[in-house]
């Protein structure tokens, strides 16, 4: 339900902004110059934006990251206004030249519960209602003695494109009002049907994105059409009383969307319902509720800015635009490198996201992200952050991150200029619960050990005695005796614990009885195990016969472990 990108009134603009923690940066230090550049670039993908969901029928992001760049954009506008381009280009439908019936007003979006109650008692708490805030596209129908006459797409407000033959070709459209006045006048909103479709869940599942690309052709098929809902919200031409214009859209068949407007005299019934609303079925998606008062102005006075007498209030965000602060690359034990985003703190749902995984090095290179990007996330599974893609860039960009040096599964067995993030990995495994299970040793005492050169090979921490560790840095004499006594247990640990410490490569179900055994197969006697194939064989025998892994081996057979 996208209507920001037309007039309105910068401070919900700025609300928004807020929100997600921009507006607390204040005004960039920018030269002119470069002020000019950053606004006409950002103006530009805002454009382009416009365009593909307006003219298109597409949605290249979300309406929580286009929310957050206009506001970006108004933001940075207040602060160089010498500076900025020319307004946005109008957001009319590609045909948008019909003139609506009654004016589409759009929607004031309130930011929290302290606002939504301000705006309650406003109004006293008398004549209050909520409904969903269906996730569609808006349309006004107009009906002369029961028979659909117009549909005009919600274009600028005032002015649309004609829906009449598209909405002909949907069922849930009605061609004949039953028991209706000779003219009435409905708004609402088509919808992809989702029968039990769960916000909490399922957040917006592109519904809103569908039904737009769907009327956006230049026809519209059978099967599309029966996908297509329609949520009615409004009766403008209708009764005064909120009671009297519900029982005349239940009268005229419009059952369903009646039952979905209910009175509400203080913010915990509000509440209650938008609580209901997000984590039960509706049959359609919605990105909030809106409340309204029973009574307004006649539908005449209806301008196409939002006004005071409806307002909504939006679910958690399940998708927002981040600011890139950082790259970090994250080596692990097999030498493979991923790579993580730090971001300026953003609110994502009930999440506050500092972090994001960016995936493999070849995904960050592919993006192509770098500090001072804004990036799009959304929550997969509605619990873990995840990084959609790049929502826009800053004109000017400092160079890419230098990612390190890349190394292979069999190196990096001691920390070798090059090798300390892959070696480190490798302590930490063999010293965490897939390995021996160290207790109180992590990866901040590995790296203490490191820093205090204490460790150049993966076992030298075997010879490392309580008073030693004493001396380390940020260790001290109490946990000192604790990781001594720690390390000691490591000696006693089983032969299969020590296995997989050092971590060779799958093993299925093969046999393990002790090293020598493992050690004295050849590729063939790999292969002839269980569940080992051909490559697999090869990557087995090359690490047995790892000079390095000897080394290990024979280490541990010196200090009398188990099985080897």
């Amino acid at each position: 339900m996208r209507w920001t990108a037309k007039p309105v009134g910068s401070v919900l603009l700025a609300l928004a902004w807020m929100t997600n923690g921009a507006a607390q940066a204040g005004c960039p230090a920018w030269p002119p110059a470069r002020a000019r550049q950053e606004l006409q670039g950002l103006h530009d993908r805002l454009a382009a934006w416009n365009h593909a969901y307006r003219v298109d029928g597409s949605s290249p992001v979300s309406d929580a990251v286009y929310d957050q760049s206009l506001a970006q954009y108004r933001a940075w506008r207040d602060c160089f206004p010498s500076q900025a381009p020319a307004a946005l280009p109008h957001l009319a439908d590609a045909s948008g030249r019909v003139r609506a019936p009654v004016v589409q007003t759009g929607l004031a979006k309130l930011p929290d519960a302290a606002a939504v109650r301000a705006w309650m008692a406003a109004r006293g708490g008398h004549d209050l209602w909520i409904q969903p805030k269906a996730d569609g596209v808006a349309v006004t129908l107009l009906y002369e003695h029961g028979k659909l006459r117009e549909a005009v797409s919600r274009g600028d407000g005032t002015r649309g494109s004609d829906w009449t033959a598209a909405a002909h070709r949907i069922a849930a459209v009605p061609d004949f009002l039953p028991n209706a006045p000779p003219r009435v006048v409905l708004q609402g909103e088509l919808v992809w049907h989702l029968p039990g479709h769960v916000q909490a869940r399922d957040g917006g599942d592109s519904a809103r994105s569908r039904v737009a690309g769907a009327l956006a052709r230049s026809s519209l098929d059978d099967a599309t059409a029966a996908h297509i809902g329609l949520f009615v919200w409004d009766w403008p031409s209708g009764p005064s009383a909120m009671r009297d214009r519900l029982a005349g859209l239940r009268a005229m068949g419009l059952t369903a969307s009646a039952a979905l407007t209910e009175p509400v005299a203080n913010l915990a019934e509000a509440t209650a319902w938008r609580e209901r609303w997000y984590r039960q079925g509706l049959p359609f998606a919605a990105d909030g509720v809106v409340l309204r008062q029973g009574t307004r102005p006649a539908a005449g006075t209806w301008q196409a800015t939002p006004p005071d007498w409806a307002v909504a209030w939006k679910y958690p965000a399940a998708q927002a635009l981040a600011t890139v602060r950082a790259v970090e690359f994250r080596t692990g034990r097999s030498g493979r490198v991923s790579v993580v985003l730090v971001l300026d703190p953003v609110q994502l749902g009930d999440h506050r996201v500092r972090r994001v995984s960016a995936g493999s090095l070849a995904r960050w290179r592919r993006l192509d992200v770098r500090p001072g990007d804004r990036v799009g996330l959304s929550l997969a599974g509605l619990t873990i952050p995840r990084l959609d893609g790049v929502a826009w860039r800053p004109a000017q960009r400092g160079p890419s991150p230098q990612p390190p040096a890349r190394h292979g599964p069999m190196d990096c067995w001691r920390y070798i200029r090059d090798c300390q993030a892959q070696f480190l990995a490798r302590l930490d495994w063999l010293g965490g619960r897939h390995g021996l299970d160290l207790d109180g040793v992590g990866e901040g005492t590995w790296q203490r050990l490191l820093d205090a050169g204490k460790l150049n090979g993966l076992l030298d921490w075997l010879a490392l005695d309580a008073a030693e560790l004493a001396q380390v840095d940020g260790i001290g004499p109490a946990r000192a005796g604790a990781i001594a006594s720690s390390f000691a247990a490591a000696r006693r640990a089983g032969f299969q614990r020590w296995l997989a410490a050092l971590a060779p490569p799958p093993m299925g179900d093969a046999s393990a009885p002790d090293w020598a055994t493992l050690a004295s197969r050849s590729e063939a006697q790999w292969q002839a195990q269980p569940g080992i194939g051909a490559v697999r064989a090869h990557r087995l025998h090359a690490f047995f016969r790892h000079p390095e892994v000897m080394a290990l081996a024979a280490r541990l057979h010196e200090i009398g472990v188990a099985g080897f």
